[in-house]
This record gives C-alpha cells, structure tokens and sequence, in this order.
C-alpha cells in the first residue's frame, strides 16, 4: 500500500493524525487526551495502527508502551496541505490565497510584515 496524504483520511483519522503531529510523538493516550469528545482508547489504538498501515505514521515500542509519530516530516505534510488548500479553494492562485490570509490575520505587525517582504524578495531573486 502507497503513503497516504492526510487529505485523503476521513475526518476522525485526520483529527488523530493531527494530534500526533502537534505532540511530535504519542501514546494512545496522548491522542485521546488532546482530542476533544475522544473516541475512546481502542478505537484510537486501532485508528493509529491504520494510520502505520497507510503510511501516514510510524510506531515504536518503549516497554509495554506504543509510541506513534508522523512518517512526513511536519514541513513536508504542511506544504502539501498547502498545495492542496490553494488548488481547491484559489484556484491554483496563491496571491489570493495570501490575500485571503492577509485579510484574516487581523493586525499584523512591523515584524511580520518586514519577514513577509524578505521572503518576497527572496523569491523574486530565484525566479530570475
């Protein structure tokens, strides 16, 4: 079986996934403690070793304990998520997508803004 995208899980599998890549690594009930209305502890426990099935994470043993972290690193599932986000609700135009961010993240402040021109600059410098 090929690695899964998160995209492609059901909503309760995406939310544990998630929840594992917030924590970095997690026990059955690491997840269940940062999910709100958590299923209860087997049918996490089972949802995760779907989850190893599909690719989407890894699991190690420590003692008695299952430990379970992501099999993508966060930055690579992040920029697929992205990419994802901005094929389907921009159209594939990621200045409306940085638009739309702009216009719901409130104040922005001096810091935020000079960070956001570097990185415009830097990628007018590697387009040319």
């Amino acid at each position: 079986m090929g690695k899964t995208s998160l995209q492609d899980l059901g909503k309760r599998e995406r939310q544990i996934a998630e929840a594992v890549y917030r924590l970095g690594e997690a026990s059955v009930a690491d997840v269940r403690s940062e999910i709100a209305d958590a299923p209860t502890y087997s049918t996490v426990r089972t949802m995760l070793t779907l989850l190893v099935d599909k690719k989407v994470l890894r699991k190690r043993q420590e003692g008695k304990r299952h430990l379970f972290r992501p099999a993508t690193p966060h930055e690579t599932a992040r920029k697929s998520a992205f990419r994802n986000l901005v094929s389907t609700f921009f159209a594939e135009q990621p200045v409306e997508a940085l638009a739309t961010l702009l216009d719901v993240s409130g104040e922005l402040n001096d810091e935020d803004l000079d960070r956001m021109n570097q990185m415009i600059e830097e990628a007018r410098r590697e387009n040319r």
